[in-house]
């Protein structure tokens, strides 16, 4: 019995010897990828800034001009430290959008805003939108822009309507994608619809806050740095998006009984570099229908209390611990595997 548990103990050191260098570089990769995954947003390659897409100080070719790359509507007040979509008052609607149709098939915007107000504690509204679609200059009830949209929203919505929806902190600020068949529910506050969503402390900070929107290879990706710690930190990530090409970016903001000021201090675009396989360089993008493959319909998720269409993604730290389990399960099979018999043999199973 001693002897043929020393014999199964050394097959066991000896298969971990081998396993341990392949152990070393499996960690390696995983760090490696998780480092990836935490410095996914670009750092702002000026080589890679789409200017014509761009709204920065002092916000020159902004106006109604036939040369003008950016054009407002209603409350929108343009000055030369920001673009105020809406003051502090009620019932005020603002919206600033770019001229120019962006045909990149991968991109990330970069927005800087303030929202400020003198309203106390939940006494302030209503928030702001950054779009992508294809219409432009159109208003309507969602945060200031028309409903049934086609395209892209990301709200920053700073008043909490549903007094069910208790499982969640406002401001919150959510993803949706739409085909021009859906429409916004405000008494709801988008849950019907939503792609996914986070909290995030942006009203009356005294610094600066930043929002990050990327879009490559059919994955949507929202950061926020609003915590003055100059790192980004994910809010949206999600796989099965399909953007076309041709749309217009913009940025709408609306207050109802209650008010903020609502500020863009810039919109940078970033042409992300990315290699596509010769079917989809040879697809048509204008043609593309905005849709999301979600792993349940929209409808399904309309009594979902918790607004999600789809499972948690698998963020660096999840992969990490999914492939740390995984060797740990090599392992076990490595010292009991191959003689299984000696171990049950050891209490006196077999």
């Amino acid at each position: 019995m001693v002897y043929e548990m020393r014999v199964s103990l050394l097959v066991c050191l000896n298969k971990m010897r081998r396993f341990r260098g392949f152990l070393s570089t499996t960690l390696a990769f995983v760090v490696f990828e998780v480092c990836l995954v935490c410095c996914d947003i670009t750092d702002g390659n000026a080589e890679h800034l789409k200017r014509e897409h761009s709204l920065m100080k002092p916000y020159q070719g902004v106006g109604s001009s036939p040369s003008s790359q950016w054009d407002f509507w209603g409350s929108t007040l343009v000055t030369g430290s920001y673009v105020r979509l809406t003051p502090d008052e009620r019932s005020k609607q603002g919206s600033i959008w770019n001229t120019v149709p962006c045909y990149l098939k991968d991109w990330e915007m970069h927005v800087q805003f303030k929202v400020h107000g003198s309203g106390k504690k939940n006494l302030h509204g209503d928030g702001i939108a950054i779009w992508y679609t294809k219409d432009r200059l159109h208003p309507g009830p969602v945060f200031g822009n028309q409903d049934q949209f086609l395209g892209l929203a990301i709200f920053l919505d700073t008043f909490r309507n549903d007094l069910h929806g208790m499982d969640r902190s406002f401001p919150y600020i959510s993803a949706m994608v739409n085909n021009g068949s859906v429409s916004y529910d405000h008494g709801k506050d988008g849950r019907s619809s939503e792609l996914g969503g986070c909290s995030a402390e942006i009203r009356n900070r005294e610094h600066d806050t930043y929002l990050a929107i990327r879009y490559s290879k059919g994955r949507l990706t929202v950061m926020v740095d609003v915590d003055d710690k100059n790192e980004w930190k994910e809010c949206i990530d999600i796989g099965g998006v399909r953007l076309p090409t041709g749309y217009f970016f913009g940025a709408s903001a609306a207050t109802g009984d209650l008010s903020d000021n609502h500020d863009i201090i810039s919109m940078k675009l970033y042409q992300l570099m990315v290699e596509h396989t010769p079917e989809e360089e040879n697809l048509d993008w204008t043609k593309i229908e905005p849709s999301v493959s979600l792993l349940k319909s929209p409808k399904d998720n309309i009594d979902d209390p918790t607004g999600n269409f789809r499972g948690t993604p698998l963020t660096g730290w999840k992969v990490f611990l999914l492939l740390l389990c995984a060797l740990l399960g090599i392992v076990v099979c490595a010292c009991g595997g191959s003689r299984p018999w000696l171990i049950l043999k050891r209490f006196k199973v077999v």
